[in-house]
């Protein structure tokens, strides 16, 4: 009786409805599909462009239709085909290894200052966001990985950007979400910290999780100002510094033709986009998966910030 009772009124709500609900709808979406298509086309701009000849470009300039399709940027940057992959390699071990490990941190220092039990914890919350408005600047930080051993090493691109405030300020947040009679009743029944932390904490604040993994996933991907201090060894430029480095030595070839007065001009704008194309890629893929989380996590994070 009752799922008859519910279909009823499902029905009598369906057939309720006035075709200005449905003029309403129609357009909200027609709207939403509008800005998306918005928001596409300088992706697939840059998709296709890394696809067009330069020749094409330097008289039409950019173009969503373009009069002449050429492979010449992708050939000429997978020329160096070992040190692309050897570059993509680099940069998924620097951020496999720099992602979980700075999650790791991040969580753990977050849930910290999240305890209201915690003594001084206002003093460490200062000076945590302290370093947020001043650093010790260049030449410091410099000196300090070097003295450190760690040039021309995996962890000279892993250790700096381990611990991050914003993300910790953010983590630290959700964990503020939590009601703290959960990790009273759990005392009560005898768990530690520590297994408060695994079990509890870390599992009601999957958004999150998610959300400051991706922002740090995507700055160790995007990350090449470390390679360019502290590496001088081709083999471990990630794939940021070694594009950068077929970018500068494109630029100059190129002036290099125009000094000889040479005809023939290497395809540098649609090699610009190639680049875009090849560093995004990952990051796209990944972020399907966490889409969800993220759009959750930016909302509570903004909300109880």
């Amino acid at each position: 009786m009752n799922g008859i009772k519910y279909n009823a009124v499902n029905a009598g709500n369906r057939v309720n409805r006035s075709f200005s609900d449905y003029t309403w709808e129609f357009t909200s979406y027609t709207i939403v599909i509008f800005f998306a298509l918005i928001c596409l086309i300088p992706f697939v701009l840059v998709i296709i462009v890394s696809f067009t000849d330069e020749t094409m470009i330097l008289r039409y300039g950019y173009s969503l239709f373009p009069k002449k399709l050429s492979l010449d940027a992708y050939k000429f940057i997978f020329s160096r085909g070992s040190d692309i992959l050897n570059s993509y390699k680099v940069s998924i071990i620097v951020t496999s290894v720099g992602s979980v490990m700075s999650l790791l941190m991040v969580c753990m220092f977050a849930y910290v200052l999240s305890r209201k039990t915690l003594k001084y914890r206002n003093v460490i919350s200062f000076y945590m966001f302290f370093t947020m408005l001043f650093s010790g600047g260049l030449v410091p930080f410099f000196v300090l990985v070097t003295s450190l051993g760690l040039r021309n090493t995996y962890w000279a691109m892993i250790l700096p950007s381990l611990m991050n405030a914003w993300n910790v300020y953010l983590m630290r947040n959700f964990f503020n979400t939590i009601p703290e009679t959960i990790f009273e009743s759990v005392k009560i029944d005898g768990a530690g910290e520590m297994t408060i932390f695994v079990r509890f904490a870390l599992p009601l604040s999957l958004p999150g999780i998610a959300t400051v993994f991706l922002f740090i996933v995507v700055g160790y991907w995007n990350d090449w100002f470390s390679a360019i201090l502290f590496i001088s060894k081709a083999e471990l430029y990630p794939l940021q510094a070694m594009l950068r480095f077929i970018m500068s030595n494109l630029a100059q070839l190129n002036m290099s033709a125009q000094l000889m007065a040479t005809a023939r001009k290497l395809p540098e704008e649609s090699v610009k986009m190639a680049t875009m194309v090849i560093t995004i890629g990952p990051i796209i893929f990944v972020y399907p998966f966490l889409q969800k989380y993220f759009v959750q996590g930016i909302v509570i994070g903004a909300v109880k910030g």
